[in-house]
């Protein structure tokens, strides 16, 4: 797998580059916005390490025009103790954060999370998801809501697959984060939270599809009737 880094600090590309082909992964750097956004747009790249702070355009500007062409994943890097910059590379698209500083290994260990979900799966062609106006095809990825075809990214398509399979019963954040991120939830990691947010935005129109279980995780509803917030 391909990954890019992307960050003017040029050690640590360096020291990164060095532990992640140690790892496995085949590595290339750029250290300032445009040159990075360019061969983000590449082929060949799997996944994207990107910085808030860059020269040039900043990390949430390269984020921004990259998924408007792009479902590559990415993965922001924020300054800790900055939440604000942790929300809104989620909500522009990233697919996860690390805050500064960080231990090598977790971000190896996130990136694998990360690129699991984006390996290609086997088509199931007899496994079509049909409940409360949403149809979910896992053999072609496409979601319809109400009939028109509603564009999601894998993350998004994968945690809906999961909550409509379970309609009904109460999937905890716990068993998400472990799910997709291989990790457990912190009260304060936004990540599944953020991308349910995503999902709710592009598929509900009034009702409330996915209801949150306040303290304890998020819930499909199988019927217009189970729609509404507790």
């Amino acid at each position: 797998m391909h990954i890019l880094l992307v960050d003017d600090d040029a050690e640590l590309c360096s020291l990164l580059r060095e532990f992640l082909q140690r790892e496995g992964f085949t590595v290339s750097s750029e250290h300032e916005g445009n040159r990075g956004l360019a061969k983000a747009l590449e082929s060949g790249i799997d996944l994207v390490v990107l910085d808030v702070m860059l020269p040039g355009i900043d990390g949430f500007e390269i984020l921004r025009r990259l998924r408007a062409q792009s479902k590559v994943p990415v993965i922001m890097l924020t300054a800790r103790g900055e939440d604000v910059d942790r929300i809104v590379g989620l909500e522009l698209g990233a697919d996860d954060y690390l805050p500064k500083p960080f231990n090598p290994r977790e971000l190896a260990a996130r990136i694998r999370a990360i690129l699991r979900r984006y390996e290609a799966r086997p088509a199931e062609p007899n496994a079509r998801l049909e409940l409360n106006g949403i149809a979910l095809d896992p053999g072609t990825r496409e979601v319809l809501a109400a009939g028109k075809r509603v564009e999601l990214t894998t993350f998004e398509f994968d945690i809906l697959e999961m909550l409509m399979r379970s309609a009904g019963r109460v999937l905890s954040r716990d068993a998400l984060m472990e799910k997709f991120f291989n990790r457990k939830a912190t009260p304060y990691d936004r990540s599944i939270d953020m991308h349910i947010s995503h999902l709710r935005k592009k598929l509900e129109a009034g009702d409330s599809l996915i209801k949150t279980i306040r303290g304890v995780g998020y819930q499909f509803s199988r019927s217009p009737e189970d729609t509404g917030i507790e």
